[in-house]
């Protein structure tokens, strides 16, 4: 486990953002945390960034986050990224699998922190 990873947190809900910046720094706190509202920022940033690993929300407006993750990873194949959504559907669960990403349930709370860590790799 590196202590210096860039995590990219993508949600449009500001809320969200906060909880995983604060569940996930309070487990890595030498991390450095990037934040974006939309997949399109998101793929912005990892053009901007060394991503190492991202944590994307499903459902935004614009870019939903598996087409924003799949686009993430044609350019930067080395990103780890966990899917993360409220919308708990077996059906939904296995096309964000089919894709090659993890997934983690919404809302990320302190007991669901290693969980997502775990499903990064991290």
């Amino acid at each position: 486990m590196s202590t210096l990873k860039k995590f990219l947190i993508v949600d449009d809900s500001m809320v969200s953002r906060m909880m995983t910046k604060n569940v996930i720094g309070k487990l890595r706190p030498n991390w450095t945390f990037l934040e974006a509202s939309n997949g399109a920022d998101a793929i912005s940033l990892c053009a901007q960034y060394k991503i190492d690993v991202a944590c994307i929300d499903l459902n935004m407006p614009g870019i939903n986050g598996i087409d924003a993750a799949i686009e993430i990873h044609k350019i930067w194949p080395t990103i780890n990224i966990t899917i993360m959504t409220a919308n708990i559907q077996t059906t939904v669960q296995e096309k964000i699998l089919e894709q090659g990403f993890s997934f983690i349930a919404k809302p990320l709370t302190a007991n669901k922190g290693p969980d997502l860590l775990k499903a990064l790799g991290e």
